[in-house]
């Protein structure tokens, strides 16, 4: 068998398996079929099948959404509910660019069996903008004035939470209290305290509760988590990530609507328990630059990292946490850090051994985060045996001085610079998305995966999930347990960024090592715990 360089870089050609492409390293152009044979089965790793989901019959789910923003509105087209302005959007950069299948894919995307009910925003024209959509013959839509009204209105079974952050875990408290099912996106709460009253909310009630890390859908990090737990990498002691951003809607500097006013926004409702300042339109559209509404990259970006590693390695919350940082290349009055380093400690963590017992175990996560530059800086995980490159694709190589791998090494058979398994689900798939933005997204599992060959929605296969764990009672991929697990180690980054200290975990307790003097949500929702600690020395 002759191996061209297109054969070398496609692998051995499209699997018919759900379009993976998966192959061993080859030692020369004649690698003869059952030496390479051999590898494979030795691998012994199997690309990951789509969840196989019962279809979710009966009477249709009522669904509220609560917050119809940029995600709102991402959501509920993830239903099957998109706006007459997004298909406008859609027309126009069709004509831009005519390799755009974003309507076809919608369109073809199974139908749920959803009622969308009702809206709650605070923002006369996004409410407006649902209810104009939405609101048909078939298809009775009502705004809610507030998230208790709707809750409690007898016309939802279940709520989609698509708000600032500090409005996560009030509204899904309420919810489960009333036994009302909940889809809420991360992180699912703002503070220490909020974590335990949700968690125990969702324990009590009769609901489902998941939390919106569609990332778990994405059959490259499923496939992750076969080869790590059969051993190909050998012992995992150090991960490597990263959010690689440069651009005003990275840095969550997103558009300030021309409409925005005292008079079309209820600006007391959106602060809550926040900070009582005046009107700010600034606030109001780019709430992730401040502390007080939203959690800062340890929150809104590192939760997706932890996440996905999380669902392929199940290391629960580390041991302990150090974060450094600052705000170095968006100077516009924000509090929360544009660039964020941070290191997890889990020394009693290990994804097994081929060494002597005892010789390996303990783990590092590192981390890191920039809003000032868009260089792709990959996931990696570094084994003893072997380090996997991890995105919407995967790459495995073996390493020099693996002891697993030895005798294939030494007989030539593989080479450490010489990729023994790859996974694409996208094999021979166009992409017709091509900005660095939306190349980021897809490499994080927040855009979509593949299905024999055919770009789906990521979002819409977490909503399915959601809907048939309703109808079906079926399992979760994140639910509480989950939702815990991410919200705690995000609180212990910010807490470590705001104190520069390290923020320890009692696996035993169950809680934060407590610091002599420190409230440790006093300082996750101050403004700027540095400054405001200065200011408590003085007094």
């Amino acid at each position: 068998m002759k191996w061209t360089r297109r054969d070398l870089l496609k692998g051995l050609g499209g699997l018919p398996i759900l379009g993976a492409v998966w192959w061993a390293g080859v030692a020369s152009a004649t690698y003869k079929r059952n030496e390479r044979s051999e590898v494979l089965n030795q691998l012994g790793i199997s690309p990951s099948l789509p969840p196989s989901v019962p279809n979710i019959e009966g009477e249709p789910v009522r669904v509220g959404i609560i917050g119809f923003g940029i995600r709102g509105e991402q959501l509920c087209r993830s239903l099957g509910f998109a706006t007459k302005e997004w298909y406008e959007e859609m027309k126009i950069e069709m004509e831009e660019n005519p390799d755009n299948k974003a309507v076809e894919d919608f369109e073809r995307q199974e139908k749920l069996n959803v009622k969308l009910v009702g809206v709650c925003d605070i923002f006369d024209v996004r409410a407006e903008r649902a209810l104009n959509s939405f609101n048909t013959s078939e298809n009775k839509i009502k705004r809610y004035s507030t998230y208790q009204e709707m809750i409690h209105s007898g016309d939802v079974d279940a709520i989609v939470i698509a708000t600032p952050d500090h409005w996560h875990a009030p509204m899904a408290i309420e919810a489960l209290k009333n036994n009302i099912h909940v889809y809420v996106e991360k992180p699912m709460t703002h503070t220490i305290a909020e974590t335990y009253e949700l968690q125990t909310a969702a324990e009590e009630s009769e609901a489902v509760f998941a939390v919106g890390h569609q990332h778990r859908q994405t059959l490259s990090f499923k496939t992750a988590r076969d080869i790590v737990e059969k051993g190909t990498l050998g012992h995992v002691s150090l991960i490597q990530t990263n959010t690689n951003r440069n651009d005003d809607n990275g840095a969550w500097n997103y558009d300030i609507h021309e409409k925005a006013s005292p008079q079309t926004i209820d600006w007391q409702q959106f602060l809550g328990t926040a900070p009582q300042v005046p009107f700010n339109k600034n606030h109001f559209f780019r709430w992730r630059k401040w502390w007080a509404y939203g959690s800062g990259l340890s929150g809104d970006l590192l939760t997706h990292d932890y996440d996905r590693l999380n669902c392929v390695l199940n290391m629960g919350i580390p041991d302990s946490i150090i974060a450094s940082g600052g705000v170095y290349t968006q100077n516009d009055g924000r509090n929360v850090p544009d660039v964020l380093q941070v290191n997890m400690e889990f020394p009693r963590f290990s994804t097994g051994s081929s060494q002597v017992k005892g010789k390996e175990q303990g783990m590092t996560f590192c981390y890191s985060a920039t809003l000032g530059n868009g260089f792709n800086r990959p996931t990696i995980l570094m084994g003893h045996d072997a380090t996997m490159e991890l995105g919407n694709k995967l790459t495995v190589w073996p390493d020099g001085a693996s002891t697993r791998y030895a005798p294939m090494l030494e007989e030539g058979k593989i080479y450490p610079h010489t990729p023994i398994y790859q996974y694409n689900p996208a094999a021979n798939v166009p992409d017709a998305i091509s900005s660095a933005t939306s190349q980021y997204f897809a490499d994080k599992g927040l855009m979509w995966t593949y299905i024999d060959g055919v770009r789906v929605d990521s979002t819409f296969l977490h909503m399915r999930e959601w809907l048939s764990a309703i109808k079906n009672g079926t399992a979760l991929s994140c639910g509480i347990q989950e939702g815990f697990d991410e919200a705690i180690t995000a609180h212990m980054a910010g807490l470590s960024w705001k104190l520069g200290r390290k923020i320890e975990w009692d696996h035993e307790k169950g809680q934060l090592v407590p610091i002599e003097g420190i409230n440790f949500d006093e300082v996750l929702l101050a403004g700027d715990w540095k400054i405001e600690s200065r200011e408590l020395e003085k007094v």
